[in-house]
């Protein structure tokens, strides 16, 4: 049901999303040489340089920058549209689009898409994970999927459903003396050699040792969690994880509480004052419904 212009529309955002022609063509279901002529197609329409192709991959020139907004509410009203059109079909067709992080994309997203396709087998879904929660909390903002996993507390702009509370946990090798202790006291992360995620990507850990006033003993900087996962098995280090990241690792490490317990809550957002569409609003009902039966701790 998409219209051709918007079609083209879909491919520029998406290009200049991933970086590419090619990747954005193989994200969309199209060939390589299709997506450049629709690129093409629509420069040519405009009289004008869209994207700007350097080493480095391809970015928007100046004109297409200032479009981008409008292009991307376009997009928005094409998809608006098509919802209702679902809608009124009883959600037979339709795209869901769902920006997540890391752990919930691993455990949590795969068996409720699979509940959430059996009731609405019709459904498309669209998957976007980041890194970070304030990637996930601009592409809400922008438009660019229709809710997110994101942790809480969030910024401005965004209306939130609390999932659950997920503490973190002091991850340890499995022959470290405090392996069965039952919490690891906190002054010991200036003893043990410890594993992390750059800061600027573990905004949270970061805040735990500054409201402890501690210097840990920084040891190794790794940019995966299954990456410190398999150090801290082979003894190299401790590390503090959320819980939800240790689950079926098939790694062989001690997760204990930390001496004075710390916590993220885990919560799906949308963007605020935008009624939520019948697809989102299913998908909410999916989640929520998941998290209760799993015996997920909700907050």
């Amino acid at each position: 049901m998409v219209g051709v212009s918007t079609i083209k529309y879909q491919v520029l955002l998406k290009t200049v999303e991933l970086g590419g022609i090619t990747k954005a063509a193989e994200a969309l279901g199209y060939t390589q040489s299709a997506a450049s002529r629709m690129i093409a197609a629509l420069e040519q329409e405009w009289g004008m340089e869209l994207l700007v192709r350097g080493r480095g991959g391809v970015y928007l020139s100046t004109a297409g920058t200032s479009l981008l907004p409008y292009l991307r509410a376009a997009c928005n009203a094409q998809k608006e549209l098509e919802e209702q059109v679902a809608h009124l079909h009883g959600l037979t067709q339709g795209t869901l689009r769902v920006g997540s992080f890391a752990s919930v994309s691993i455990h949590w997203l795969p068996p409720i898409m699979k509940i959430f396709l059996q009731r609405y087998p019709g459904i498309r879904f669209e998957l976007v994970s980041k890194w970070e929660f304030a990637e996930v909390e601009d592409l809400i903002r922008q438009g660019q999927v229709d809710c997110g996993f994101l942790g809480l507390p969030t910024g401005e702009g965004l209306e939130v459903f609390p999932l659950r509370r997920d503490q973190f946990m002091a991850v340890l090798p499995p022959d470290h003396p405090l392996a069965n202790a039952p919490f690891y006291p906190m002054e010991r992360l200036a003893q043990d050699p410890f594993i992390w995620i750059p800061e600027d990507r573990d905004v949270e850990i970061g805040q735990i040792f500054q409201e402890e006033g501690i210097h840990p003993n920084l040891r190794y900087t790794v940019n995966d969690d299954f990456a410190i996962l398999a150090m801290v098995e082979q003894g190299l280090g401790v590390s503090i994880r959320p819980e939800l990241v240790l689950q079926d690792t098939g790694r062989s490490f001690s997760a204990i509480p930390l001496e004075r317990p710390r916590y993220r809550d885990i919560a799906l957002s949308v963007r605020w004052g935008k009624p939520l569409s019948p697809l989102t609003a299913r998908f909410l009902e999916v989640v929520r419904q998941w998290v209760a039966g799993n015996n997920v701790r909700s907050e």
